[in-house]
């Protein structure tokens, strides 16, 4: 099934503005959110949480790593590309994209480990086991940040499954 991808001229009008605003911020409406716009309670939720996730600790490269874990582990072709499309853009090494894509350790540890954390809460639906945990603190990671990890979840978790029904198309920017 595919959703409709909409924009501001024939989305209901409490997503206009949300449309509006990501317009501005990224010069265009991402495919994702113009499908999110058939339901301006869902596009709402999933720019408040985007927002919220830039907020967090994390740097853009680990930003990044969590929610390719996420959407790897979910298997979500559009916000793996779309991803892996703004991860070059923040100048993340393309060796930690390339593993990503192939399946492979990454090879820097610390986000070897973030990556590993993030698709195992995934995996186990939030429940880590102790060496899960203690695997992440061992790398460098905070309490808060398993939390952080939580909202990167929740944030990728609303896309991921919205795609899947909506089958979104990949936007010709995040292309190549």
């Amino acid at each position: 099934m595919n959703l409709e991808v909409l924009n501001q001229d024939n989305a209901p009008e409490a997503a206009r503005e949300l449309l509006a605003k990501a317009e501005k911020k990224y010069g265009f409406v991402p495919n994702i959110l113009g499908v999110m716009a058939n339901s301006p309670a869902l596009l709402e939720a999933y720019m408040a949480v985007s927002q919220i996730f830039e907020k967090t600790s994390f740097s853009a490269a680990e930003k990044q790593t969590v929610l390719l874990a996420v959407s790897t582990e979910n298997g979500c072709d559009y916000c793996k590309g779309a991803h892996t499309a703004i991860a070059k853009m923040q100048k993340v090494d393309e060796a930690v994209l390339k593993a990503i894509n192939n399946g492979e350790k990454l090879p820097d540890d610390k986000l070897d480990a973030l990556f590993t954390f993030t698709r195992t809460m995934v995996e186990k639906r939030g429940l880590p086991s102790d060496d899960d945990l203690q695997a992440f603190f061992d790398a460098g990671y905070s309490e808060a940040q398993v939390q952080d990890v939580i909202v990167g979840i929740g944030m990728k978790t609303l896309s991921n499954y919205n795609n899947h029904i909506a089958g979104t198309p990949l936007d010709e920017q995040f292309k190549g």
